[in-house]
């Protein structure tokens, strides 16, 4: 019995030996197969804060609801139809003088009247109402429809055809107006509403975000830093409201990209910020004043560059110049580079037009430049930019 457990013992031991060693030596030459046997992959986790408000709220009265937003801002979103009476023309066979000389007017021009429609927003209770110019241009007529089934004609107050915005005024007792946002404060991802008149089919709510901000180069009007968003806007919308989740203007719905005529989810609208200047100066003056050398400028490109012996591409270049304007009488040349104004670089012709523009006219500013090589600095008295109508 003794002999059977001594010979039990030993075999465990020898086992046990022999896993130890094969250990040691596998721990020597193969420590890879080791650390794939025992490593822990990582991950990270999301971890999952719900604000308890919002809990609650949704827990109480079920999913997330935009209504109150709505229902602060739809009372001073209105409906706006205008009526252009069009002359139409004569065949030029009739149009001719000789003809004319031998049998006289023989076709009477004829009229006929256009009919369009858009939006816009009651921004005081004095009944201002902002909008896109292009929903008013050329009018004869102009009705503006409330929500609440009033109407009224209205009359320009102003326009400014470089934003594409326009201020109308209507007479009416207690009209609502909306609160003013900050366009500002919006950062791409919050949640938007679109509310006109699409399609002429009455007020429309559209719901979105915001794609991005800062949009130019678009062709849509002369300064352009539109907001984008993928709320639906289609024709009618334009001048209508662009409104956050407190039921804020923080944009004037202007335009969409599309191929088909409606919404493919690309729409821009006119940051609020910007219509608060145009609406100041348009109440103060009729329209808006903005400073002017009165040069063409366009972007440096490679080739430029080179030529000119350039490291960079920063800056423009004046292709063309006024005569007689204040460029031209400071002394300015095309083929200049202008490189700053005021001591602020200039990046490309965006840049450069938007200090130029925002300087009242009669001041003076300092329009650094390479000319042969050559760095100057000379001083431009800022004229009025001339007024599109």
């Amino acid at each position: 019995m003794k002999k059977t457990l001594k010979f039990f013992y030993d075999h465990i031991l020898l086992g046990l030996a022999i896993a130890f060693i094969a250990l040691v030596l596998l721990r020597m030459f193969y420590p890879e197969l080791l650390q794939q046997a025992t490593s822990v992959v990582e991950v990270r986790e999301a971890v999952s804060t719900p604000d308890q408000s919002i809990t609650a709220n949704a827990r109480d009265s079920g999913p997330v609801s935009y209504s109150k937003a709505v229902k602060a801002a739809a009372p001073a979103v209105v409906n706006i139809y205008t009526t252009k009476v069009v002359t139409q023309r004569v065949p030029l066979l009739f149009d001719d003088p000789v003809v004319q000389k031998f049998f006289g007017t023989l076709v009477e021009p004829r009229t006929r009247r256009e009919n369009s429609l858009g939006s816009g927003v009651i921004i005081s209770p004095e009944g201002y109402v902002l909008t896109n110019n292009h929903v008013i241009q050329d009018a004869d007529e102009i009705l503006v429809a409330l929500q609440d089934g009033r109407s009224a004609s209205a009359v320009v107050v102003g326009n400014d055809v470089d934003t594409d915005l326009a201020v109308l005024k209507v007479d009416l007792p207690d009209l609502p107006s909306i609160t003013l946002g900050r366009s500002g404060d919006l950062q791409v991802g919050d949640v938007v509403l679109a509310m006109g008149n699409p399609f002429g089919v009455g007020q429309t709510v559209t719901f979105g975000i915001i794609s991005a901000t800062g949009r130019t180069d678009l062709g849509i009007s002369t300064f352009e830093d539109f907001i984008q968003t993928d709320a639906a806007i289609n024709p009618g919308n334009s001048g209508g409201a662009l409104v956050n989740v407190y039921g804020h203007l923080v944009g004037i719905n202007t335009a969409i990209f599309s191929r088909s005529g409606g919404s493919q989810g690309i729409g821009f609208a006119t940051p609020i910020d910007i219509a608060k200047e145009v609406l100041k100066q348009i109440l103060a003056y009729g329209y808006v004043k903005r400073g002017w050398i009165g040069i063409d400028a366009q972007n440096l490109t490679p080739e430029i560059a080179e030529t000119f012996n350039l490291k960079d591409l920063r800056g423009v270049i004046i292709t063309d110049i006024l005569r007689n304007g204040p460029a031209h009488l400071a002394g300015l040349r095309p083929g200049d580079i202008i490189v700053a104004i005021n001591g602020q670089a200039v990046d490309n012709s965006k840049s450069s037009m938007n200090l130029v523009t925002n300087t009242q006219p009669g001041q003076k500013i300092i329009v650094t430049l390479l000319r042969g090589g050559q760095r100057h600095e000379v001083e431009v008295e800022v004229g009025q930019r001339p007024v599109r109508r």
